[in-house]
């Protein structure tokens, strides 16, 4: 699952010290809380949106189609991860990443709680909600991580795998219970013999994330003292308003760009996600410093991610669809929630993130460079795709065994421990220390314009064909494919423009 660590600005050499939880300062306890239940909530809505949507309005969804829960899905990704560059620029110029967290969190919780009502309009309101907020939390608690330690403290980096295992318990333990909430006949009937409607169980599911966010900022709140001295906001604004709210409108406006791509006759825009890159890769890869070679390497790993998190991202889109729709999920004759299958990244995260941290260590300067690991990654994800073309053919018959997801979710998680952490570790590497911030941007919106891409190529999802879900799947792979060979055959040369970074 993609890490939320988007800002590990360096901490004052008198930032916080002392011990706490497992011998790291003691504010480290209460974020990692706080950022286990944020990302419960996240997680948990998001294993239900593209079914709710594409849910009949008998069954208490909005009875869509899939091109239309494709569309929702990918701009609201999108718009989660592209607001975090403004939230990250707010907080360190005006706000403090302290109180944009609370603030933050505040605006997700009231989102969810939002999207509990049964109404259509509430729906598009919640999810608004939700993504205002967490553009400015998810930027900024990482911040404050990076705020407990000082200049030179070796906990740091062990104190940051402390907190990427909270995101992922989060993720893990969320669709296990928003799924039951929503989707399971036991908690149906429940409903019923207590008097309400079982058709809005998928509302009990939100509203059990808008409860997870709420608990995750009792927990901050009651943790203020520990955390007294990080992420508090400058004595004097960096600068005016004025330029914040140029990086606003800019975000804004490129939102509105995307958005404006799902119109028939504006399609051609989203070229632009691939072209804008390679013009910049093309220019800045002729200017004679190192500087300017360094960000074209950037745009390189760039187009990378993105065309990484377009196909890693239909985990909540298609692969959800494939298992609520196509997958036996009938265990000891209770029929499992399809929301659960969520939670097979996360725990293969936990489970493989040591072997892979350990693996690094012992090899020391014989790993692979950067851009090998990006290529690593890019393999293991085009092989979860072409894993389900078989998957795919094998629905003709009927529903298909769920070791298949168990399988795709296993390589996408190796792919992903190959390519994540690694990318926002190179874009802070690469970049000279004032444009640092600059680079984390860039980073997130590979990941805006990756969520987007999911849910376009999502749009072109099948249930009713083995045939042409088998050529869906198998493109998806393809497009994987080429630019995996692409960037292997540029790897001598990306590493020249690193100018030595490893």
């Amino acid at each position: 699952m993609p890490s939320n660590a988007g800002r590990t600005s360096e901490p004052s050499p008198s930032g916080p010290s002392g011990h706490g939880f497992a011998g790291h300062p003691p504010g480290l306890a209460p974020l990692f809380f706080t950022e286990l239940w944020e990302r419960f909530s996240y997680y948990g809505m998001r294993a239900l949106l593209a079914l709710f949507i594409v849910a009949p309005a008998a069954a208490g969804g909005l009875g869509l189609s899939t091109a239309d829960a494709a569309r929702v899905y990918g701009n609201y990704t999108m718009a989660v991860y592209m607001l975090s560059i403004p939230g990250g620029f707010i907080a360190d110029r005006y706000l403090g990443a302290h109180r944009s967290v609370l603030i933050g969190g505040a605006f997700i919780a009231g989102g969810h709680f939002t999207l509990a009502i049964n109404s259509l309009t509430a729906f598009y309101v919640g999810l608004g909600l939700v993504a205002l907020g967490t553009g400015l939390f998810k930027p900024n608690i990482s911040a404050m991580v990076g705020g407990l330690y000082r200049e030179g403290d070796d906990r740091r980096d062990a104190g940051f795998s402390i907190f990427y295992m909270g995101i992922n318990i989060g993720g893990l333990i969320a669709p296990l219970i928003t799924g039951f909430l929503a989707q399971s006949a036991l908690f149906k009937s429940w409903l019923s013999a207590w008097g309400f409607d079982p058709a809005l169980s998928w509302h009990w599911g939100f509203g059990a994330a808008g409860v997870g966010m709420t608990f995750g900022l009792i927990v901050y709140l009651l943790s203020s003292k520990s955390l007294a001295q990080v992420g508090r906001a400058p004595s004097i604004a960096a600068a005016g308003w004025g330029m914040a709210l140029l990086v606003v409108l800019g975000t804004l406006a490129v939102m509105g760009l995307t958005v404006l791509s799902d119109d028939e006759a504006f399609q051609g825009l989203r070229a632009l996600f691939i072209l804008v890159p390679l013009a910049a890769i093309a220019w800045f890869a002729t200017r004679g410093d190192l500087d300017a070679k360094r960000f074209a390497a950037v745009l390189v790993f760039f187009i990378a991610a993105m065309i990484f998190w377009a196909i890693f991202e239909q985990a909540g889109l298609t692969i959800a669809f494939f298992a609520d729709q196509l997958t036996h999920r009938e265990l000891a004759g209770i029929t499992i929630p399809s929301a659960w299958f969520q939670s097979l990244n996360p725990m293969f995260v936990i489970l493989l993130a040591p072997i892979f941290a350990f693996a690094w260590i012992r090899l020391g300067s014989r790993q692979p460079s950067s851009p090998v690991k990006f290529v690593l990654g890019l393999t293991c994800l085009g092989l979860s795709f072409l894993l389900m073309v078989p998957a795919a053919l094998l629905t003709a018959e009927g529903r298909v065994s769920p070791l298949w997801i168990v399988g795709l979710f296993f390589l996408q998680t190796v792919g992903e421990l190959f390519l994540s952490p690694v990318g926002l570790s190179t874009m802070t590497k690469l970049a000279p220390m004032r444009y640092v911030g600059l680079m984390l941007g860039v980073w997130f919106l590979a990941a805006a314009w990756g969520n987007k891409l999911a849910g376009v190529l999502g749009s072109a999802f099948t249930a009713s064909n083995a045939t042409d879900l088998a050529t869906f799947f198998l493109q998806q792979a393809a497009l994987v494919g080429v630019a995996t060979l692409l960037l292997l055959a540029l790897v001598p040369w990306v590493k020249g423009l690193m100018g030595g970074v490893r």
